[in-house]
């Protein structure tokens, strides 16, 4: 981890903690304390074991991929890719760094870079495309009470589906017309040779270019294993739905026993999809108002609310960064055995 990332961690726990102490201004101590000493601790623990589920279930996904490629891919190399990405997803804006140390991690495992590459390109299609799926089961369920209570954050919310409903469609675009989607990019970024040097854009159009063709390559190769995408599409849907379920554990924990746990699961989605909008890492004070923005109508009580919020960011966020911090002094075993055919 270079200096400039340990920089950066540091600067967001640091902001973490301010944004904490800024919401806890008007909550008094002592109710705090109260609220906290008489915390259901089982409820508490499921919400992080739900978060270890999510990690655990990712690196599964990570191993099933490897493993139809390469033998000798152990889960303890597997476990630590979702853990190095979680750490570089909260330290970059847009969760940006997370693929690319995905790919390091993979590498120092004696991963070839092709085929971790599309491992992981793989691995994003169908985490995109339940992320989408995921989004509109949430949208139905919990749209117009967003709407109707914060209508400015229903905008934001809709704007970062549109976003994510964009990727997936581009993905699968290069899957089934190749060739219309490389002319069609193409066509789209002429107008930056308006703005950069001829140099650097035909440098970008043929990494561009080595990209799509990549994506496409693999996808001919993926789509005959329908199996193989059918079991990873269901372990991600596994995966998101452990992760969601978090906020609904957080409140039973704090007391509250009679949430409707469809309208909590689906509310933590959109939120989700709200914090995807900040170019901060990993969402820093968009997170933390949406989720007291939202759950204000059910958590009545201030100190619950900041403390659930708490909460909740500590088990989603900062877990998993820390988590990220010993994988990444984790030496991995290497892949020793032969590749398969």
């Amino acid at each position: 981890m270079s200096r400039r990332n340990q920089i950066v961690l540091v600067i967001m726990v640091i902001i973490g903690l301010g944004i904490f102490a800024y919401s806890l201004r008007n909550v008094a101590l002592a109710q705090l304390m109260h609220d906290l000493v008489h915390i259901n601790g089982w409820w508490l623990i499921l919400a992080v074991v739900c978060m270890i589920g999510y990690l655990l279930i990712e690196s599964r996904i990570v191993q099933v991929f490897v493993k139809d490629r390469i033998k000798g891919f152990s889960f303890k190399d597997a476990l630590r890719i979702p853990l190095i990405e979680q750490l570089f997803n909260g330290i970059t804006p847009f969760s940006s760094g997370g693929q690319p140390a995905q790919l390091i991690a993979m590498i120092q495992t004696g991963v070839d870079g092709g085929r971790a590459s599309s491992v992981l390109l793989m691995k994003f299609v169908v985490y995109q495309a339940m992320i989408v799926i995921n989004f509109l089961i949430a949208l139905a369920i919990g749209f117009q009470y967003l709407a109707e209570k914060l209508h400015y954050l229903a905008l934001f919310v809709v704007f970062g589906f549109m976003i994510h409903l964009v990727v997936i469609l581009g993905l699968l675009m290069i899957m089934f017309w190749h060739s219309f989607t490389k002319r069609m990019v193409n066509l789209l970024m002429r107008p930056l040779r308006w703005f950069v040097k001829p140099t650097r854009f035909a440098t970008w159009q043929v990494t561009l270019d080595q990209k799509i063709d990549s994506f496409y390559h693999e996808s001919v190769r993926i789509k005959s294993q329908w199996r193989l995408m059918v079991h990873v599409a269901l372990l991600t849907l596994a995966q998101l739905s452990v992760y969601y379920l978090i906020p609904y554990f957080i409140m039973l924990s704090l007391g509250y026993s009679h949430v409707n746990i469809l309208m909590v699961t689906a509310l933590h989605v959109l939120i989700v999809m709200v914090i995807s909008l900040f170019p901060i890492p990993g969402g820093a004070g968009g997170a933390e108002f949406s989720f007291e923005a939202l759950f204000a109508s059910y958590i009545t009580s201030r100190s619950k609310l900041v403390l659930a919020m708490i909460l909740w960011r500590v088990i989603t966020y900062y877990l998993g960064m820390f988590t990220g911090m010993w994988a990444m002094a984790i030496k991995p075993d290497k892949v020793t055995e032969d590749i398969k055919d």
